[in-house]
């Protein structure tokens, strides 16, 4: 190289240079109290400065893999809340800008034409960096490692890599466990078993450490969510509850026997009975799905996730980050924008706008609203994951979009 020349400094992907600019200027020009606005990052604080350990000490209402995250955090930070906050916020900010560059390596691997962003990675990018929600809680990680999973997987790369990171998710949320089924549907049974038997080894080996170690403590960290009861779905309105989430004062978590108490009204329809409709509904579609294609392989997940939360007695509005990665990939252009923005605005309109006002009443139309958006997520997800005489799912991008 000649002594003149520079180095070439490596050109960072559009979606990423998008992201930077939507998120880091909002985080900047955001106060302290306006930096954890309506998040549980001081529950998460106040939860990590009980003293002792989670499982060990107290219950908690997480898996072992935040449980200690978060308490590491806290060692990190000498106990210091804004300090531990920012600690928080900049971890959160990482998994998303891993998020984003996984995201536009699976839309080439989607979509093997396209070498230059679409309306799809620019629209992820932007929608993830404005969205409080992914520094106001911790999906953020979760989405990163079920990304990372399906990366791995799609691109044949290493079996336990991908369990590894299919592991470390459900370790922080268990929501990429219900990767299994389209894992199961699209890969050979030696690579689904190893990705699988990887992922499960790294969540039951813990949890059964913790509970010979301590088995009130686990044994009501284990049972605490179906204790919970319903709330934000259509089951919480037929139960009655109209109120969101919480697990009572945090001095009840020195009790193991507190967790078995339930602060809402009890079920008109057990969610034990409820699994028999929607997990034969569920079987149908995996015997029934045409998943020949990574895209496919992609809807199903996307899919399952749909059957999960309508199923699930209780609805979290930060959890829309998980179906967004699969509609942007997934959806054509039009009804993808439509949707992706109508989910994104119920939730926000429902927490904080609405809830956060004490307008308890107004929880029927999000709820009722939501639930329609989830069902043409699902009715398009089955579009592509291959429904019995269905046309395939039109996706060109319009020249307009970029």
């Amino acid at each position: 190289m000649p002594a003149t020349q520079k180095p070439a400094i490596p050109a960072l992907p559009l979606p990423l240079i998008l992201f930077f600019l939507v998120r880091i200027p909002l985080l900047l020009a955001l106060p302290f109290d306006g930096l954890r606005g309506y998040g549980d990052l001081l529950h998460f604080y106040n939860l990590a400065d009980i003293p002792g350990l989670p499982y060990l000490s107290f219950w908690i209402e997480f898996p072992p893999g935040f449980a200690f995250l978060n308490e590491a955090l806290y060692a990190l930070a000498g106990g210091v809340e804004h300090v531990y906050t920012y600690l928080f916020v900049l971890l959160l900010l990482l998994a998303d800008i891993g998020s984003v560059i996984l995201f536009t390596h699976l839309e080439r691997l989607l979509y093997p034409g396209v070498s230059t962003p679409t309306w799809r990675s620019l629209g992820y990018a932007a929608l993830l960096g404005g969205l409080p929600y992914a520094w106001w809680y911790f999906d953020s990680l979760t989405v990163f490692f079920t990304l990372l999973t399906l990366y791995l997987v799609l691109s044949r790369r290493s079996s336990l890599a991908a369990g590894l990171a299919l592991g470390a998710g459900i370790l922080i949320k268990f929501f990429p466990v219900l990767l299994l089924p389209a894992l199961a549907r699209t890969q050979k049974l030696q690579r689904t078993v190893m990705v699988g038997g990887v992922a499960l080894l790294m969540t039951f080996l813990p949890t059964i450490l913790l509970y010979r170690i301590s088995p009130e403590f686990t044994r009501a960290t284990l049972t605490i969510q179906s204790s919970r009861g319903s709330l934000e779905t259509i089951w919480a309105l037929i139960d009655g509850n109209y109120r969101t989430g919480g697990f009572g004062p945090l001095k009840d978590r020195l009790d193991p026997a507190m967790a078995e108490v339930s602060y809402r009204n009890p079920p008109v329809i057990h969610p034990y009975f409820l699994l028999l409709p929607f997990g034969a509904l569920g079987l149908f579609l995996f015997l029934k799905a045409k998943l020949n294609t990574p895209a496919r392989m992609v809807a199903f997940y996307g899919l399952t996730l749909v059957i999960f939360f309508l199923w699930s007695p209780a609805w979290s509005p930060q959890w829309v980050q998980h179906l967004l990665p699969v509609a942007f990939l997934l959806l054509p252009y039009s009804p993808g924008l439509l949707l992706t923005a109508l989910l994104v605005l119920v939730n926000l309109l429902e927490w904080p706008l609405l809830l956060s006002r004490g307008l308890f009443y107004t929880l029927p139309l999000t709820i009722l609203l939501r639930l329609l958006l989830m069902i043409l997520l699902g009715f398009f997800f089955w579009r592509e994951a291959g429904s019995p005489g269905s046309r395939k799912m039109p996706h060109a991008t319009p020249s307009s979009a970029i």
